[in-house]
């Protein structure tokens, strides 16, 4: 395999190459490392990459290695954390100027665990401030490019530098934080998977807050074994996360990942995710449905009010932005002129709600989420857009703070039904619009099912190519 071709490479094909002896972790990651030093100054993906210090962990895992110590098949493995989740030395800035000085203590649970895993990072990604925000736009430190087109278009968020890092191939793994969306909106318009976990199987400790309630920690990668290797080996229960205390201590998401669809009962859900939504998006997402039916799986349409009731009971964000503000506003009320106006106008919603709004919200979600499970009760999952429209130009959406708040909700409307009423959920690339931008698939299971959907979107993956396509980025070189 020529060097050039790395790059495009999952981490499952790397391993393979890394144990056979074929390819050395320093070698790979010299190989990531030469390739954001020659496109991310375009691409402008990474908050940090601290060279000296990935070399010397990559140097350590080819000693590992060596000695017979292997840790695994993610042994060696470069990957990236966006820059909410602490690394110990490094700031957590959070996507704002105002934590620069912010050096983490001590490693986040997943970064200890991918490092166990014999994982080798390379940096922290970009991330829209302090996590607010569909489309991926950051005024402080810039928006990331998406790497499939030459004029500036929104790499989706808040997620925004992992999605445009993996999708451009410069690292094979990026972690993500999904609260309403922020990871699989950026895996979706910048062409990669992405995992969006459910609340209580992945430790949330030394990950920057944005709403206990909603927050999940998951993988954006190029290939569904890639993301199932990385949640089997952050999951589980965690003493710094009392969320996770119900977690089983162990969940083998690997053995049953290739047992196909063939019998697996999949749906069509009939709701609110279709409206307005782009019609190549439509035509894209519905074809899915003739593959799934090729693959054995019985497909059909269900009826699903309880996502247009999420999406209304939550329909103001409440439980995010009272729970944003605790976290916040002491900082507000000092630097309040240093925040994004287009992060404060949604955080501040929280300062104005009262108690009984925000506690009849999150009664009101408990209910529609165990309507939900009784719903998909005889599914095994459903079928949606990820996101309802594709990447639009950067320019377009942030003409001004009215055009932003009018295309933020459109970015998230579909994802955010996942997260209020607590299923778990992965995006693969089924297509690509006429402008070549990639499409969505968004396979949405109950919570705690996550062994379904990947084995869903494995089947999936397999039985098509879109995922084997890659952007032509020489305008960035």
């Amino acid at each position: 395999m020529p060097a050039t071709s790395l790059h495009w490479l999952t981490m499952s094909e790397l391993s393979r190459q890394i144990h056979s002896g074929a390819l050395s972790p320093v070698d790979l990651m010299e190989h990531c490392l030469a390739r954001v030093e020659a496109f991310d100054s375009k691409l402008h993906s990474f908050r940090l990459v601290h060279r000296e210090r990935a070399l010397a962990a990559a140097q350590a895992a080819a000693l590992a290695l060596r000695a017979g110590q292997g840790a695994g098949p993610l042994h060696g493995m470069p990957y990236a954390v966006k820059d909410l989740i602490d690394v110990q030395g490094l700031p957590t800035t959070a996507g704002s100027n105002l934590l620069l000085d912010n050096i983490a203590t001590s490693d986040a649970t997943v970064v200890r665990r991918l490092n166990q895993a014999g994982m080798v990072l390379l940096g922290k990604t970009q991330t829209v401030q302090f996590a607010f925000g569909a489309p991926g736009i950051n005024h402080h430190h810039g928006t990331p490019h998406n790497p499939w087109h030459a004029i500036a278009h929104v790499p989706g968020g808040s997620s925004n530098g992992s999605g445009v890092a993996v999708g451009a191939g410069l690292v094979p793994m990026a972690l993500g934080t999904d609260t309403g969306g922020s990871v699989r909106i950026p895996a979706a318009l910048c062409g990669t998977v992405g995992l969006k976990t459910t609340v209580g199987q992945v430790s949330r400790a030394g990950v920057f807050p944005l709403s206990w309630t909603f927050d999940s920690v998951g993988p954006l990668t190029r290939s569904v074994e890639d993301a199932a290797l990385v949640y089997q080996a952050m999951r589980g229960p965690d003493p710094r996360d009392a969320s996770t205390q119900g977690a089983a201590p162990y969940e083998d998401v690997l053995t049953g990942l290739r047992d196909g669809v063939r019998g697996l009962r999949l749906a069509f859900a009939e709701t609110v995710f279709w409206d307005e939504a782009d019609p190549e998006v439509i035509k894209a997402v519905r074809a899915c449905g003739e593959i799934f039916t090729q693959l054995g799986a019985h497909v059909e349409s269900i009826q699903f009010p309880e996502a247009a009731e999420a999406l209304e009971a939550n329909g103001n964000g409440v439980i995010s932005a009272v729970e944003a503000y605790l976290a916040h506003h002491e900082r507000l009320g000092e630097r309040f002129q240093e925040y994004d106006p287009v992060v404060t106008y949604r955080i501040m919603l929280g300062k104005d709600a009262t108690a009984l709004e925000y506690l009849q919200t999150i009664q009101r979600c408990s209910a529609l989420s165990a309507k939900a499970r009784r719903t998909l009760h005889d599914v095994d999952a459903f079928l949606a857009p990820t996101t309802m429209i594709p990447a639009l130009p950067l320019a377009q959406v942030d003409a001004s703070p009215d055009a932003y708040k009018h295309w933020n909700p459109r970015y998230s409307r579909n994802t955010r039904v996942g997260n209020v009423l607590g299923l778990c959920s992965l995006t693969v690339p089924c297509g690509f619009t006429s402008q070549g931008l990639p499409i969505g698939l968004m396979i949405c299971g109950k919570g705690f099912d996550e062994a379904t959907i990947l084995r869903i979107g494995y089947a999936y993956e397999q039985a098509t190519t879109w995922h084997e396509r890659t952007p032509d980025l020489a305008w960035a070189s």
